[in-house]
């Protein structure tokens, strides 16, 4: 058995739109299971597109109801609410760790994330917030970025990936990134490399300062 020469978890957010299935059938030829970061307002206007996925083994995860400002930005008692409807709207396809991805207004991993009340909201809800590490920028590039993508998993062992079921056009190249990923000799799994979860199930598990507004 050849082994992996890098590890790839892949992600997608901003969903579920007119998109979703073409993701979900090249996730399901190709045999990879996935993770959809969900914005509340969408799930509640296309649930069954998030039945299907959640149906086919990939996980459902909150992504704000909004989309609209990162909760370091936004009042505290307005994020909080943002994400308890979104996780209400999940409902049974919810995962049990309670999965939470924060927006990021542009992918960034900075103070505009969080807020100190909101951390121990989520901390309240026994949520897991699952960063990343890898952002080709597929939603800004929707034919340039599969190269950037390639590079990007290539230089570290483990990388968690944020791609974008969304009317761009960048998903028509989904199935020729999963080819070239394996050509490479990558791995495809669904868990999260540890370092991007600084929260497990409503606890800490790793310094975020960084992430919280002051």
């Amino acid at each position: 058995m050849i082994n992996a020469v890098f590890d790839l978890t892949l992600s997608f957010d901003n969903g579920p739109t007119n998109v979703t299935p073409l993701v979900l059938d090249v996730l399901a030829q190709r045999g990879v299971k996935s993770t959809f970061f969900v914005i509340g307002e969408r799930l509640a206007a296309n649930r069954a597109l998030a039945q299907r996925a959640h149906a086919e083994g990939h996980w459902i995860g909150n992504h704000t109801w909004s989309h609209s400002l990162p909760f370091g930005l936004m009042d505290a008692d307005a994020a909080k609410r943002e994400f308890d409807l979104t996780q209400d709207t999940i409902g049974s396809l919810v995962h049990p760790h309670r999965l939470f991805r924060p927006y990021g207004q542009g992918g960034n991993l900075d103070h505009r994330l969080l807020s100190r009340p909101v951390i121990d909201h989520l901390s309240e809800r026994q949520a897991t917030i699952v960063l990343w590490s890898a952002l080709p920028r597929d939603w800004q590039d929707a034919d340039g970025w599969v190269g950037r993508a390639l590079d990007q998993v290539a230089a570290r062992s483990w990388s968690l990936m944020v791609l974008h079921d969304l009317p761009t056009g960048a998903m028509r190249h989904l199935d020729r990134f999963l080819g070239l990923v394996g050509e490479r000799g990558g791995r495809v799994r669904q868990e999260f490399p540890p370092d991007c979860l600084p929260m497990i199930e409503g606890h800490v598990v790793q310094p975020m300062d960084a992430y919280l507004a002051d």
